[in-house]
């Protein structure tokens, strides 16, 4: 793949998606808020994070608050986003831990959190750091194998794929623009609307 030609995809792909200015980041000045709502957003609707986040943050407006929160009461508040209790358990642990110690600075001291694998961890970093990482989920591993960015299915190898590909100052806005897209398109319309819009023949 021609890295100009991944760039103009990648642009004509970012027209397509809708509610640009629907970011996690563009919510909350807080990073702990920017991290707890990017664990929540994981195979869960912005909108509904979003709403749901608001909810918590105003119950519980520290991270200290927020560790010290029954579980209950954080299940019932964070019911409808998916995997919920899981998510519960991981937020309120992830709290305790960072109203200690502060949010790490890096990737590996991230992934030692409760709840955040490389994927939450990279679009935390994009989001709230504006550090130039790409996450890759569902959505981006589908999308990326379909334009030819990569052949891989293993998620850590289809990020070092992107890297290799993507001039660097691309990097954070591929997650945001890959995930919108998917998230907007049903996928059995995919095609139509990519070879439509001229992105693949």
């Amino acid at each position: 793949m021609d890295r100009k030609k991944a760039v103009n995809q990648l642009k004509a792909l970012e027209k397509l998606i809708p509610d640009k200015e629907m970011r996690l980041a563009a919510e909350w000045k807080e990073d702990w808020k920017v991290l707890i709502s990017t664990i929540l957003s994981a195979q869960t609707k912005d909108e509904t994070t979003i709403k749901i986040s608001k909810i918590l943050y105003k119950r519980y407006p520290t991270p200290a608050k927020l560790a010290s929160a029954s579980l209950k009461d954080i299940r019932k508040i964070i019911r409808p986003v998916n995997y919920h209790k899981t998510k519960a358990r991981h937020i309120k642990e992830t709290a305790r831990i960072i109203s200690k110690r502060g949010i790490p600075e890096h990737i590996g001291g991230l992934l030692e959190l409760p709840g955040v694998g490389r994927k939450v961890a990279n679009v935390y970093l994009a989001e709230a750091r504006n550090a130039p990482c790409i996450g890759v989920d569902t959505h981006v591993t589908r999308v990326s194998q379909k334009l030819s960015w990569t052949k891989h299915k293993n998620p850590h190898k289809i990020e070092k794929d992107l890297e290799g590909l993507f001039p660097r100052r691309y990097w954070n806005s591929i997650n945001y623009i890959v995930v919108r897209f998917g998230r907007s398109t049903k996928r059995k319309d995919e095609d139509k609307i990519l070879k439509g819009a001229g992105i693949i023949k």
